[in-house]
Protein backbone atom coordinates (compact mmCIF):
# COMPACT_ATOMS: atom_id res chain seq x y z
CA UNK A 1 0.00 0.00 0.00
CA UNK A 2 1.32 3.38 -1.10
CA UNK A 3 1.30 6.87 1.26
CA UNK A 4 -0.65 9.33 -0.13
CA UNK A 5 2.04 12.30 -1.04
CA UNK A 6 0.79 16.05 -1.94
CA UNK A 7 1.46 17.23 -5.44
CA UNK A 8 0.44 20.45 -4.33
CA UNK A 9 2.15 23.62 -2.25
CA UNK A 10 -0.52 24.07 0.95
CA UNK A 11 -2.98 26.75 1.20
CA UNK A 12 -0.94 29.06 3.05
CA UNK A 13 0.15 32.64 2.58
CA UNK A 14 3.87 31.81 2.40
CA UNK A 15 3.21 29.69 -0.48
CA UNK A 16 0.81 32.45 -2.35
CA UNK A 17 0.93 35.48 -4.35
CA UNK A 18 4.79 36.59 -5.16
CA UNK A 19 6.37 33.58 -2.17
CA UNK A 20 4.97 30.91 -4.79
CA UNK A 21 7.94 28.64 -4.66
CA UNK A 22 9.80 29.45 -8.00
CA UNK A 23 11.85 25.94 -8.73
CA UNK A 24 13.59 26.88 -11.95
CA UNK A 25 16.97 26.58 -12.91
CA UNK A 26 18.16 28.03 -16.01
CA UNK A 27 20.03 30.86 -17.46
CA UNK A 28 19.10 33.69 -18.92
CA UNK A 29 21.40 36.14 -21.47
CA UNK A 30 21.51 40.07 -21.85
CA UNK A 31 18.56 40.88 -19.57
CA UNK A 32 16.74 43.79 -20.55
CA UNK A 33 17.74 47.12 -19.14
CA UNK A 34 16.43 50.82 -18.73
CA UNK A 35 18.84 53.03 -18.18
CA UNK A 36 22.72 52.74 -17.98
CA UNK A 37 25.04 50.46 -16.04
CA UNK A 38 28.60 52.09 -15.69
CA UNK A 39 30.89 49.73 -17.92
CA UNK A 40 33.49 50.14 -15.18
CA UNK A 41 31.09 47.42 -13.20
CA UNK A 42 32.43 44.13 -13.47
CA UNK A 43 31.62 41.36 -11.45
CA UNK A 44 28.94 39.03 -9.82
CA UNK A 45 26.12 39.16 -7.44
CA UNK A 46 25.06 36.02 -6.02
CA UNK A 47 22.37 35.57 -3.49
CA UNK A 48 20.44 32.71 -2.30
CA UNK A 49 16.58 32.29 -1.50
CA UNK A 50 14.85 29.37 0.04
CA UNK A 51 13.03 27.77 -2.57
CA UNK A 52 10.93 23.98 -1.92
CA UNK A 53 11.60 22.10 -5.12
CA UNK A 54 8.55 19.82 -3.43
CA UNK A 55 5.83 20.42 -1.83
CA UNK A 56 6.56 19.92 1.96
CA UNK A 57 4.94 17.29 4.74
CA UNK A 58 4.24 20.55 6.78
CA UNK A 59 1.13 22.74 6.08
CA UNK A 60 2.30 25.54 7.60
CA UNK A 61 6.14 25.51 6.93
CA UNK A 62 8.06 28.48 7.82
CA UNK A 63 9.01 30.36 4.23
CA UNK A 64 12.82 30.07 4.77
CA UNK A 65 12.37 26.40 5.13
CA UNK A 66 12.96 25.46 1.16
CA UNK A 67 15.78 24.44 -0.58
CA UNK A 68 18.79 26.64 -1.05
CA UNK A 69 18.00 28.37 -5.08
CA UNK A 70 21.24 30.81 -5.86
CA UNK A 71 21.02 32.81 -8.68
CA UNK A 72 23.96 34.67 -10.18
CA UNK A 73 23.72 37.73 -11.87
CA UNK A 74 26.80 38.79 -13.99
CA UNK A 75 27.82 42.31 -14.95
CA UNK A 76 30.23 43.31 -17.63
CA UNK A 77 30.57 46.04 -20.10
CA UNK A 78 26.69 47.19 -19.27
CA UNK A 79 25.32 43.77 -19.39
CA UNK A 80 23.76 41.70 -17.62
CA UNK A 81 23.42 37.78 -17.66
CA UNK A 82 21.57 35.63 -15.11
CA UNK A 83 21.66 31.49 -14.45
CA UNK A 84 20.18 30.07 -10.96
CA UNK A 85 20.66 26.71 -9.89
CA UNK A 86 19.73 24.59 -6.70
CA UNK A 87 22.65 23.89 -3.95
CA UNK A 88 23.21 19.78 -4.47
CA UNK A 89 22.67 18.95 -0.92
CA UNK A 90 21.91 15.53 0.71
CA UNK A 91 17.63 16.19 1.30
CA UNK A 92 17.46 17.98 -2.26
CA UNK A 93 19.39 14.64 -3.86
CA UNK A 94 17.74 12.35 -1.86
CA UNK A 95 14.22 13.95 -2.31
CA UNK A 96 14.38 14.64 -6.12
CA UNK A 97 15.15 11.12 -6.50
CA UNK A 98 12.52 10.03 -4.57
CA UNK A 99 9.84 12.76 -6.04
CA UNK A 100 8.62 13.91 -2.88
CA UNK A 101 9.66 15.90 0.70
CA UNK A 102 11.68 13.59 2.82
CA UNK A 103 11.86 16.00 6.10
CA UNK A 104 9.43 16.92 8.20
CA UNK A 105 6.90 13.69 9.38
CA UNK A 106 6.44 13.43 13.01
CA UNK A 107 7.72 9.62 13.53
CA UNK A 108 4.67 8.61 16.04
CA UNK A 109 4.94 5.62 14.19
CA UNK A 110 7.85 4.13 11.69
CA UNK A 111 7.60 4.43 8.23
CA UNK A 112 5.95 0.85 7.68
CA UNK A 113 3.42 1.34 9.84
CA UNK A 114 2.65 4.85 8.09
CA UNK A 115 1.88 2.76 4.86
CA UNK A 116 -0.11 0.92 6.59
CA UNK A 117 -2.48 3.31 8.23
CA UNK A 118 -2.92 5.25 5.14
CA UNK A 119 -6.40 4.86 5.02
CA UNK A 120 -6.39 7.46 8.00
CA UNK A 121 -3.71 9.45 7.33
CA UNK A 122 -1.41 10.94 4.72
CA UNK A 123 1.87 12.03 5.44
CA UNK A 124 0.83 15.64 5.10
CA UNK A 125 -1.05 14.92 8.43
CA UNK A 126 2.24 14.64 10.74
CA UNK A 127 2.98 17.89 12.43
CA UNK A 128 6.94 17.84 11.48
CA UNK A 129 8.84 21.27 12.32
CA UNK A 130 11.63 23.37 10.88
CA UNK A 131 15.43 22.55 11.81
CA UNK A 132 13.93 19.39 13.64
CA UNK A 133 15.41 16.03 12.69
CA UNK A 134 13.18 14.15 15.01
CA UNK A 135 10.20 14.61 12.54
CA UNK A 136 12.07 13.17 9.87
CA UNK A 137 10.56 10.98 7.26
CA UNK A 138 14.43 9.31 7.07
CA UNK A 139 17.57 9.65 8.64
CA UNK A 140 20.37 12.33 7.18
CA UNK A 141 23.49 12.60 7.44
CA UNK A 142 23.60 16.15 6.89
CA UNK A 143 20.21 17.36 7.17
CA UNK A 144 20.90 21.23 5.94
CA UNK A 145 19.07 23.11 3.33
CA UNK A 146 21.94 25.19 2.46
CA UNK A 147 19.44 28.56 2.13
CA UNK A 148 20.61 31.80 3.65
CA UNK A 149 23.51 33.32 2.74
CA UNK A 150 26.34 32.72 0.23
CA UNK A 151 29.99 33.55 -0.13
CA UNK A 152 33.20 33.53 -1.69
CA UNK A 153 36.26 32.42 0.34
CA UNK A 154 39.41 30.65 -0.78
CA UNK A 155 38.62 30.54 -4.69
CA UNK A 156 35.07 28.75 -3.60
CA UNK A 157 31.49 29.82 -3.78
CA UNK A 158 30.02 28.93 -0.57
CA UNK A 159 26.32 27.82 0.54
CA UNK A 160 25.56 28.72 4.05
CA UNK A 161 23.06 27.60 6.51
CA UNK A 162 23.26 28.64 10.70
CA UNK A 163 22.60 24.18 11.32
CA UNK A 164 25.30 22.94 9.08
CA UNK A 165 28.16 21.03 9.93
CA UNK A 166 30.01 22.42 7.37
CA UNK A 167 29.34 24.44 4.16
CA UNK A 168 28.21 23.45 0.82
CA UNK A 169 30.44 24.27 -1.91
CA UNK A 170 29.47 25.50 -5.04
CA UNK A 171 32.57 25.63 -6.86
CA UNK A 172 35.58 23.81 -6.35
CA UNK A 173 34.95 22.09 -2.93
CA UNK A 174 36.32 22.88 0.43
CA UNK A 175 37.06 20.19 2.91
CA UNK A 176 38.11 21.87 6.12
CA UNK A 177 38.23 17.37 7.37
CA UNK A 178 39.48 17.38 10.68
CA UNK A 179 39.75 20.77 11.41
CA UNK A 180 36.02 21.79 12.41
CA UNK A 181 35.17 20.83 16.07
CA UNK A 182 31.30 22.06 15.73
CA UNK A 183 28.57 20.75 14.45
CA UNK A 184 27.26 24.18 13.35
CA UNK A 185 28.90 26.46 11.27
CA UNK A 186 27.45 30.32 10.55
CA UNK A 187 25.38 31.51 7.55
CA UNK A 188 26.65 35.02 8.83
CA UNK A 189 30.49 35.20 8.76
CA UNK A 190 32.53 37.98 8.91
CA UNK A 191 36.11 39.05 6.87
CA UNK A 192 38.57 41.19 7.47
CA UNK A 193 39.54 43.51 4.92
CA UNK A 194 43.56 43.97 6.18
CA UNK A 195 44.20 40.12 6.59
CA UNK A 196 41.67 38.12 4.59
CA UNK A 197 40.50 36.31 7.32
CA UNK A 198 36.75 34.46 7.68
CA UNK A 199 36.05 35.44 11.04
CA UNK A 200 32.77 33.12 12.43
CA UNK A 201 30.99 30.88 15.29
CA UNK A 202 29.00 27.91 15.48
CA UNK A 203 26.24 28.12 18.17
CA UNK A 204 24.79 24.79 19.31
CA UNK A 205 27.98 23.55 18.00
CA UNK A 206 27.60 20.15 20.32
CA UNK A 207 24.22 19.59 18.73
CA UNK A 208 20.31 20.52 19.08
CA UNK A 209 19.33 22.21 22.09
CA UNK A 210 23.10 22.91 23.61
CA UNK A 211 23.83 26.23 24.53
CA UNK A 212 27.87 26.08 23.71
CA UNK A 213 29.19 28.02 20.86
CA UNK A 214 32.50 27.73 19.08
CA UNK A 215 34.02 30.64 17.39
CA UNK A 216 36.56 30.34 14.67
CA UNK A 217 38.77 32.10 12.27
CA UNK A 218 40.31 30.66 9.13
CA UNK A 219 43.08 32.14 7.26
CA UNK A 220 42.66 33.34 3.38
CA UNK A 221 44.31 29.65 2.53
CA UNK A 222 41.16 27.85 4.34
CA UNK A 223 43.09 27.03 7.42
CA UNK A 224 41.41 27.22 11.06
CA UNK A 225 44.08 29.42 13.07
CA UNK A 226 41.22 29.42 16.22
CA UNK A 227 38.96 27.99 17.56
CA UNK A 228 37.54 28.17 20.81
CA UNK A 229 35.04 26.29 21.19
CA UNK A 230 15.94 22.27 25.13
CA UNK A 231 15.70 19.07 23.13
CA UNK A 232 12.89 17.63 24.92
CA UNK A 233 10.52 20.05 23.31
CA UNK A 234 12.01 19.02 19.54
CA UNK A 235 11.62 15.27 20.21
CA UNK A 236 7.58 16.06 21.08
CA UNK A 237 7.36 17.53 17.63
CA UNK A 238 7.86 20.95 18.75
CA UNK A 239 9.80 24.14 17.58
CA UNK A 240 13.53 24.63 17.34
CA UNK A 241 13.02 28.04 17.96
CA UNK A 242 10.55 29.66 21.06
CA UNK A 243 10.30 33.08 21.40
CA UNK A 244 10.87 34.05 25.34
CA UNK A 245 10.06 37.09 26.83
CA UNK A 246 11.81 37.18 30.01
CA UNK A 247 15.55 35.90 29.05
CA UNK A 248 18.00 39.16 28.40
CA UNK A 249 19.98 40.30 25.15
CA UNK A 250 23.54 38.73 25.83
CA UNK A 251 26.50 39.48 24.05
CA UNK A 252 29.91 37.78 24.20
CA UNK A 253 33.36 39.20 23.93
CA UNK A 254 36.82 37.40 23.88
CA UNK A 255 39.62 37.87 22.29
CA UNK A 256 40.91 37.76 19.21
CA UNK A 257 44.01 35.92 18.83
CA UNK A 258 44.46 33.34 21.03
CA UNK A 259 41.61 33.20 23.20
CA UNK A 260 40.46 30.10 25.92
CA UNK A 261 36.63 29.16 26.40
CA UNK A 262 37.25 30.71 30.04
CA UNK A 263 37.99 34.32 28.46
CA UNK A 264 34.84 34.62 27.23
CA UNK A 265 33.02 37.85 29.04
CA UNK A 266 29.03 37.95 28.74
CA UNK A 267 27.60 41.50 29.21
CA UNK A 268 23.69 41.64 29.42
CA UNK A 269 21.16 43.81 28.14
CA UNK A 270 17.06 44.06 28.82
CA UNK A 271 15.00 41.41 26.66
CA UNK A 272 15.33 42.29 22.95
CA UNK A 273 15.24 40.85 19.63
CA UNK A 274 18.52 41.85 18.30
CA UNK A 275 18.44 41.92 14.46
CA UNK A 276 21.45 41.60 11.82
CA UNK A 277 24.47 43.45 12.57
CA UNK A 278 25.71 46.35 10.64
CA UNK A 279 30.15 46.20 11.99
CA UNK A 280 31.82 46.47 14.78
CA UNK A 281 35.50 47.77 15.59
CA UNK A 282 37.56 49.20 18.66
CA UNK A 283 38.53 53.06 19.09
CA UNK A 284 41.51 54.35 20.33
CA UNK A 285 40.70 53.64 23.90
CA UNK A 286 39.74 50.15 23.81
CA UNK A 287 36.06 50.58 23.96
CA UNK A 288 33.70 48.73 21.46
CA UNK A 289 31.12 49.98 19.19
CA UNK A 290 28.48 47.77 17.94
CA UNK A 291 25.55 48.60 15.08
CA UNK A 292 22.52 46.47 14.78
CA UNK A 293 18.62 46.19 14.86
CA UNK A 294 17.00 46.05 17.88
CA UNK A 295 13.23 45.35 18.49
CA UNK A 296 11.66 45.36 21.87
CA UNK A 297 9.03 42.69 19.93
CA UNK A 298 9.59 39.35 18.51
CA UNK A 299 10.57 40.20 14.85
CA UNK A 300 10.22 36.37 14.12
CA UNK A 301 6.64 36.44 14.69
CA UNK A 302 6.04 33.22 13.45
CA UNK A 303 7.88 31.74 16.67
CA UNK A 304 5.96 32.46 19.14
CA UNK A 305 6.37 32.29 22.81
CA UNK A 306 5.24 29.06 25.51
CA UNK A 307 1.53 30.57 25.57
CA UNK A 308 1.53 31.33 21.63
CA UNK A 309 1.71 35.18 21.72
CA UNK A 310 3.27 36.96 19.46
CA UNK A 311 3.33 40.31 18.36
CA UNK A 312 1.38 41.70 14.97
CA UNK A 313 3.55 42.31 12.44
CA UNK A 314 2.47 45.54 11.49
CA UNK A 315 3.21 46.75 14.77
CA UNK A 316 7.35 45.29 14.93
CA UNK A 317 9.95 48.37 14.94
CA UNK A 318 13.37 47.21 14.53
CA UNK A 319 15.56 50.06 14.88
CA UNK A 320 19.20 50.46 14.42
CA UNK A 321 21.24 51.41 17.39
CA UNK A 322 25.22 51.17 18.67
CA UNK A 323 25.83 49.57 21.92
CA UNK A 324 29.11 50.94 23.33
CA UNK A 325 31.08 49.79 26.00
CA UNK A 326 34.30 48.74 27.74
CA UNK A 327 35.02 45.11 27.26
CA UNK A 328 37.37 45.44 30.42
CA UNK A 329 34.53 46.52 32.42
CA UNK A 330 33.70 44.65 35.48
CA UNK A 331 30.12 45.96 35.25
CA UNK A 332 28.37 43.27 32.89
CA UNK A 333 25.16 45.42 31.96
CA UNK A 334 25.53 47.04 29.04
CA UNK A 335 24.43 50.40 28.91
CA UNK A 336 21.39 51.84 26.88
CA UNK A 337 22.35 52.03 23.23
CA UNK A 338 22.25 54.70 20.48
CA UNK A 339 19.41 55.24 18.41
CA UNK A 340 21.32 56.08 15.26
CA UNK A 341 18.11 55.68 12.62
CA UNK A 342 14.42 55.82 14.35
CA UNK A 343 12.55 53.95 11.57
CA UNK A 344 12.11 50.72 10.80
CA UNK A 345 14.81 49.16 9.11
CA UNK A 346 17.11 45.78 8.39
CA UNK A 347 19.65 44.39 6.26
CA UNK A 348 22.02 46.57 6.84
CA UNK A 349 25.11 46.48 4.62
CA UNK A 350 27.70 48.55 4.57
CA UNK A 351 31.35 48.68 2.36
CA UNK A 352 32.90 45.86 3.30
CA UNK A 353 36.49 47.28 2.65
CA UNK A 354 35.73 49.28 6.03
CA UNK A 355 34.61 45.90 8.47
CA UNK A 356 36.12 46.28 12.01
CA UNK A 357 36.81 49.49 11.20
CA UNK A 358 34.85 52.64 12.37
CA UNK A 359 32.58 53.08 9.36
CA UNK A 360 30.23 56.13 8.27
CA UNK A 361 27.97 55.07 5.50
CA UNK A 362 25.37 52.29 5.96
CA UNK A 363 22.86 51.05 3.71
CA UNK A 364 19.69 49.07 4.28
CA UNK A 365 16.29 48.09 3.84
CA UNK A 366 13.24 50.55 5.70
CA UNK A 367 9.59 50.02 5.52
CA UNK A 368 7.84 53.62 5.69
CA UNK A 369 3.99 53.39 5.05
CA UNK A 370 3.36 57.31 4.22
CA UNK A 371 6.23 56.63 1.10
CA UNK A 372 2.67 55.97 -0.78
CA UNK A 373 2.95 52.20 -1.55
CA UNK A 374 -0.49 51.04 -2.72
CA UNK A 375 -0.83 48.07 0.26
CA UNK A 376 -4.85 47.93 -1.58
CA UNK A 377 -4.04 46.98 -4.75
CA UNK A 378 -0.79 44.68 -4.11
CA UNK A 379 -1.75 43.16 -0.68
CA UNK A 380 -3.68 40.19 -2.07
CA UNK A 381 -0.75 39.42 -4.29
CA UNK A 382 2.43 39.64 -1.37
CA UNK A 383 2.42 36.17 -0.33
CA UNK A 384 3.27 36.13 3.73
CA UNK A 385 5.99 34.89 6.12
CA UNK A 386 8.04 37.21 6.16
CA UNK A 387 9.17 41.29 6.82
CA UNK A 388 8.19 43.60 3.91
CA UNK A 389 10.52 46.65 2.96
CA UNK A 390 9.24 49.49 0.41
CA UNK A 391 12.63 51.34 0.45
CA UNK A 392 16.18 51.50 0.37
CA UNK A 393 17.97 53.97 2.70
CA UNK A 394 21.61 55.29 2.78
CA UNK A 395 22.55 56.39 6.29
CA UNK A 396 25.43 58.95 7.14
CA UNK A 397 26.33 58.07 10.79
CA UNK A 398 28.11 61.41 10.98
CA UNK A 399 25.46 63.40 10.02
CA UNK A 400 22.47 61.28 11.12
CA UNK A 401 21.32 61.94 7.46
CA UNK A 402 19.06 59.40 5.86
CA UNK A 403 18.60 59.17 1.80
CA UNK A 404 15.62 57.23 0.43
CA UNK A 405 15.03 55.44 -2.59
CA UNK A 406 11.29 54.86 -3.12
CA UNK A 407 10.96 52.18 -6.00
CA UNK A 408 7.22 52.63 -6.62
CA UNK A 409 4.27 52.17 -5.16
CA UNK A 410 3.98 48.38 -6.61
CA UNK A 411 7.21 47.70 -5.22
CA UNK A 412 8.61 45.89 -1.89
CA UNK A 413 12.73 45.52 -1.93
CA UNK A 414 14.78 43.01 -0.73
CA UNK A 415 18.80 42.91 1.14
CA UNK A 416 20.78 45.28 -1.40
CA UNK A 417 25.13 44.89 -1.79
CA UNK A 418 27.17 47.62 -1.94
CA UNK A 419 29.62 47.73 -5.08
CA UNK A 420 32.58 49.89 -4.64
CA UNK A 421 33.51 52.35 -7.54
CA UNK A 422 36.66 51.05 -9.27
CA UNK A 423 39.53 53.19 -8.22
CA UNK A 424 38.06 54.68 -5.26
CA UNK A 425 38.99 54.28 -2.51
CA UNK A 426 36.62 56.70 -0.47
CA UNK A 427 34.47 54.72 2.16
CA UNK A 428 31.07 54.56 0.33
CA UNK A 429 31.22 55.94 -3.05
CA UNK A 430 29.68 53.20 -5.73
CA UNK A 431 26.67 51.58 -6.19
CA UNK A 432 23.64 49.94 -4.48
CA UNK A 433 22.45 46.60 -6.53
CA UNK A 434 19.27 45.39 -5.26
CA UNK A 435 16.74 43.27 -5.87
CA UNK A 436 13.26 44.68 -6.15
CA UNK A 437 9.57 42.50 -6.35
CA UNK A 438 7.39 44.05 -8.27
CA UNK A 439 3.77 42.92 -7.50
CA UNK A 440 2.32 44.90 -10.72
CA UNK A 441 4.05 42.53 -13.34
CA UNK A 442 4.67 39.44 -11.00
CA UNK A 443 8.43 39.78 -11.58
CA UNK A 444 11.37 40.47 -10.57
CA UNK A 445 14.03 43.53 -10.91
CA UNK A 446 17.48 44.44 -9.83
CA UNK A 447 17.90 48.18 -9.38
CA UNK A 448 21.00 50.01 -9.03
CA UNK A 449 21.66 53.19 -7.36
CA UNK A 450 24.57 54.96 -7.74
CA UNK A 451 25.47 56.64 -3.64
CA UNK A 452 26.34 59.98 -5.44
CA UNK A 453 22.64 60.71 -6.20
CA UNK A 454 21.12 58.05 -3.84
CA UNK A 455 17.43 58.91 -4.43
CA UNK A 456 17.26 58.57 -8.29
CA UNK A 457 17.72 54.96 -9.98
CA UNK A 458 20.61 54.55 -12.23
CA UNK A 459 19.55 51.78 -13.95
CA UNK A 460 16.73 48.88 -13.83
CA UNK A 461 17.37 45.13 -14.89
CA UNK A 462 14.19 43.66 -15.42
CA UNK A 463 13.71 39.37 -15.37
CA UNK A 464 10.80 37.64 -17.16
CA UNK A 465 10.70 35.70 -13.93
CA UNK A 466 9.99 35.73 -10.38
CA UNK A 467 12.08 35.22 -7.69
CA UNK A 468 10.60 34.74 -3.93
CA UNK A 469 12.26 36.79 -0.99
CA UNK A 470 15.55 35.39 -0.99
CA UNK A 471 18.15 36.27 2.45
CA UNK A 472 21.55 36.85 2.03
CA UNK A 473 24.05 37.28 -0.84
CA UNK A 474 27.27 38.95 -2.17
CA UNK A 475 28.61 40.74 -4.64
CA UNK A 476 32.21 39.24 -5.83
CA UNK A 477 34.33 41.57 -8.31
CA UNK A 478 35.89 39.64 -11.45
CA UNK A 479 39.15 40.46 -10.08
CA UNK A 480 38.68 38.94 -7.37
CA UNK A 481 37.44 35.91 -9.03
CA UNK A 482 40.43 35.80 -11.32
CA UNK A 483 42.72 35.84 -8.63
CA UNK A 484 41.75 32.61 -7.22
CA UNK A 485 41.86 30.83 -10.59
Amino acid sequence: MEAKVESAFPDRPQFQGFMKPCRMEGEIQALEIHGNIPKDIDGTFYRVMPDPQLPPFVQDDPWFNGDGNIAAFTIKDGSVSFRQRYVRTEKFTREREAKRALLGMLPLFTLNQCFILNKCLTFRNYLGKYRNKFTDAVEFKIRSTANTNVVYFNGQLLALKEDAPHTHSILPPWKPKGQLPSLTFTAHPKFDPKTGEMVCFGYEAKGDGTPDVCYYSVSPDGKFTEVVCDVERMKQGGEHWQWSPETPFYLGVLPRRGAKPTDVKWFEYKNSFPGHTVNAYEDKNGNISLDLGLSDKNVFFWWPDAQGNAPEPSSILSQLVRFTFDPTSKELNLPSPQLLQKDNTEFYRIDDRFATKPHRHCFMDLMDPSLGTDFQAIGPRLGGGYPLYNSLAHLDVITGKTEIYFPGKTHMVQEPVFIPRRGSEIEGDGYLLALVNNYDTMSSELHMLDTKDFTRVQAIVLLPIRLRQGLHGNWVDALDLKAAV
